[in-house]
């Protein structure tokens, strides 16, 4: 892993961590005071209002303010992709670890390739179909993502204060619909 000379981005605190993300990005965040005006909508192109574009949208402009934060300590952004999507413990297969992390298979084999090589996950054969392998976090893996991980968390609560919680437990709900409803069948 890279070295990064920021020592403040290796903080736990999460403070800290929206004050660094502040520094770094000042005037790219809505300041709250402008949470309260109305957004003029009359003058709309098509991707204005188009919901896969405001979803793009909204993924680039609050995945770039964390990914600074992510490779500030040493990760690339697919190695936290795919060791976030196994910080849960559960084994999943590498198929379904794609799809979830958002990264192509072929990229996934590598990156696992390395990272079981780094002692960081383990691939292990599925019960009862030889075809498929899972793969799980390790305890060191496990150990090198949470520290990120709450910072993610952090990062998390920061842009969606402005929402306020009943609003982002909406969001949240309507997004994780959204993504069931489209994802495709096994």
């Amino acid at each position: 892993m890279r070295q990064w000379r920021h020592a403040l981005l290796w903080t736990n605190d999460p403070a800290v961590v929206c004050s660094a993300r502040r520094a770094a990005f000042g005037a790219a965040t809505r300041p709250p005071d402008r949470m309260n005006q109305p957004i003029d909508t009359a003058d709309d192109d098509f991707v204005d209002n188009y919901t896969p574009a405001l979803l793009a949208q909204a993924s680039q402009l609050i995945s770039g303010e964390f990914h600074v934060i992510v490779q500030a300590n040493g990760f690339t952004i697919s190695d936290w992709r795919v060791l976030s999507t196994l910080s849960g413990g559960k084994p999943i297969s590498i198929g379904e670890l794609a799809q979830v992390s958002v990264t192509k298979q072929p990229t996934v084999t590598r990156l696992l390739d390395r990272m079981e090589a780094q002692g960081y996950v383990k691939r292990i054969p599925h019960e009862t179909d030889r075809r498929i392998t899972l793969v799980r976090i390790t305890p060191r893996g496990q150990k090198l993502t949470s520290t990120l991980i709450a910072q993610a968390r952090a990062h998390e609560d920061h842009v969606l204060a402005p929402l306020g919680k009943k609003k982002a437990d909406e969001l949240r709900a309507t997004l994780k619909l959204l993504i069931h409803l489209h994802r495709p069948a096994n």
